[in-house]
């Protein structure tokens, strides 16, 4: 197993290699962002650990660039900050899974085999969902209405992918919250309602026909009907 490592402060780099090593990894430490985007296509990795406040790009910027030719190795944040918008922001750039400094090796070590675990596991993906004239392609991550791409963060594309699998079925909050972020991440209703939103200005302002409905006190739920 190969894990690709961002971090910029020497002596936790060299903990983090020395623990990871003794696990049966091979780490490969980089300490500045704009070196690791440059080499980081030599090798095929099995999951990447950023820290986001490092020399050159940071670690936001460094997991958006990776995503833009890699959708599927997982990515996991280390961050000194512990404000919900420096964690929205690494899931809206494709990160997996974050966790603030500072922390146990052994609690980064069972994120990490959760990531890999999940990666694992086949998933079951649709080539093609049509809801009236929205088309998701799930395989290529690409969504579509009425012939026309609509460019998506991760994180709005997920969120559509939940609502869409439901088939019409209305959605609590908490079920989109666990299902958005699994378990990491502390969320509370106006999270979600931010993100729907996102996706209302997205996928429904320039059509008349709008899909992302809301049922008042319940939840939301994707469809042409009301």
């Amino acid at each position: 197993m190969k894990i690709l490592l961002l971090e910029d402060d020497f002596t936790l780099s060299k903990e983090i290699s020395a623990f990871f090593t003794s696990k049966e990894f091979e780490c490969f430490p980089y300490y500045d962002g704009s070196l690791l985007l440059k080499k980081y296509a030599a090798y095929d990795y099995d999951l990447i650990i950023l820290d986001i406040n490092v020399p050159g790009i940071n670690g936001i910027e460094v997991c958006k660039g990776i995503r833009e030719t890699d959708k599927k190795t997982p990515i996991i944040m280390l961050t000194a900050f512990s404000e919900i918008e420096d964690k929205l922001a690494s899931f809206d750039n494709g990160a997996d899974d974050y966790l603030v400094k500072p922390f146990h090796f052994e609690e980064l070590y069972a994120r990490i085999s959760s990531l890999l675990r999940r990666k694992e596991i086949p998933q079951q993906v649709e080539k093609k969902i049509m809801i009236q004239d929205l088309e998701i392609q799930e395989e290529e991550m690409k969504v579509f209405r009425s012939g026309e791409e609509i460019k998506l963060t991760p994180k709005e594309f997920k969120l559509i992918l939940i609502l869409a699998h439901a088939r019409g079925k209305v959605l609590s909050k908490q079920f989109i919250a666990e299902k958005l972020w699994d378990y990491h991440i502390e969320t509370n209703q106006n999270t979600i309602e931010v993100y729907i939103n996102f996706l209302r200005k997205k996928i429904d302002k320039d059509h008349e026909t709008k899909l992302i409905r809301t049922k008042i006190g319940y939840g939301y739920y994707l469809s042409d009907q009301e």
